[in-house]
């Protein structure tokens, strides 16, 4: 099996932040496991409430977040970990990632219209 890919801190870039976490299914996924203690595994991140994510679109969505810089996974026999990387984030880019947690949280309470 080929070994993931990390970026080091240093290689984070904020654009690639904020590319990852512009689509509605990733910031869910991202809040999600920024919300769970000790990171979750992908298949109990797929269930967003109203969709679940097919296994397909999950692994694309989990390599986006992974290789912007925002997760570290790490496989666990068949299961793949996963876990933030909020506190080095915000050494790099302090406020950043809290604020559009923050926002996508206002954005998640408002009632939707349609």
């Amino acid at each position: 099996m080929r070994p993931l890919f990390h970026p080091a801190l240093e290689d984070i870039k904020p654009e690639a932040i904020l590319y990852a976490l512009s689509d509605p299914e990733r910031v869910a996924i991202y809040a999600k496991l920024a919300g769970a203690a000790g990171g979750g595994t992908c298949s109990a991140l797929a269930d967003l409430g109203d969709r679940i994510i097919p296994k397909s679109s999950l692994s694309n969505h989990f390599k986006v977040l992974r290789e912007s810089g925002l997760i570290r996974s790490e496989r666990q026999g068949v299961e793949m970990r996963n876990q933030t990387r909020c506190a080095e984030l915000d050494e790099r880019f302090p406020g950043l990632v809290s604020a559009i947690l923050m926002a996508y949280g206002q954005l998640a309470k408002e009632p939707k219209t349609g």
